[in-house]
């Protein structure tokens, strides 16, 4: 039996393959070496993804993270290795890969992320090839659900949306300014706090200071990162919830700067699954 994860900061979605092509998909919270710890990566496996699974006799294990740079990867895959009886393959790649291989299977082409955070690279069929640093929310990440979070209650509080969209905003998450200050500064995973409100800014797109925003920001993203690789070859694939959701703005940003959009999907999942079968 295979089992294939593409983890994000967010959530993770397990999809578990047996040798007669049935599956069953799962999913979890986010796993992230980079911002956890072994402790809680394996609380993370043992009580959200053992229970959901028929056995932990596995042949081979694809896992695919946000943070699962090379210094982590031994981390990562003991953590996979202690809850689960592997008998042949344990591969922990990054998630810019499981972008790369789920959108371009063996093509050439730019391969991106705009989930909870953002990343790209250049893909020439078998492996990255150039990577512009993503640098995370706070130095990079442009165009990601944390990214626009942050704009969008720096407008909100900096009182550039006006008093109806504060007031919306308050009333929808029963947050203040003290309480957005203390989530973002002094407590666990600020990104996935800031990402949480994509959604509430997507529905406030008709907002013309929102709408310039996402566009903005999706600008930057192409613009930082986008026409450093050989973008008017080479058509740009998009995956993650940002990228599906805003899809309509993301083309707009695009066309701006004449970059070919190809695949947009919302995960990279099912061309993962193609490419391991």
């Amino acid at each position: 039996m295979i089992l294939i994860a593409d983890s994000g900061s967010t959530k993770t979605d397990w999809c578990l393959l047996d040798r007669k092509g049935q599956r069953k998909n799962i999913s979890t919270k986010g796993m992230n070496p980079y911002q956890q710890n072994e402790e809680e990566l394996n609380n993370e496996v043992a009580t959200a993804l053992i229970p959901q699974l028929p056995t932990t006799e596995l042949d081979e294990v694809y896992f695919y993270g946000a943070g699962c740079i090379y210094d982590k990867v031994a981390l990562m895959q003991r953590v996979l290795n202690n809850h689960l009886h592997i008998s042949k393959t344990c591969e922990v790649n990054t998630d810019m890969l499981a972008v790369a291989r789920g959108l371009c299977g063996r093509e050439p082409g730019i391969a991106c992320i705009l989930g909870t955070g953002s990343n790209s690279c250049f893909y020439d069929g078998k492996a990255i090839t150039k990577n512009v640093s993503a640098l995370g929310y706070i130095l990079g990440d442009e165009g990601s659900g944390a990214v626009l979070g942050k704009l969008f209650l720096g407008d909100l509080y900096k009182n550039q949306l006006g008093e109806a969209i504060k007031r919306e905003f308050e009333e929808t998450f029963q947050l203040n300014v003290s309480q957005v200050i203390d989530r973002v500064y002094r407590k666990p995973t600020p990104n996935r706090f800031l990402a949480s409100f994509a959604p509430f800014i997507r529905q406030h797109l008709d907002n013309e200071k929102i709408y310039n925003m996402v566009l903005s920001s999706f600008s930057a993203f192409i613009c930082r990162n986008l026409l450093q690789y050989d973008s008017q070859n080479y058509p740009a694939h998009f995956c993650g919830s940002v990228a599906w959701h805003f899809q309509e703005v993301l083309q707009k940003a695009a066309s701006i700067h004449a970059v070919l959009i190809g695949n947009i999907m919302k995960s990279p999942l099912e061309g993962l699954v193609k490419y391991h079968q």
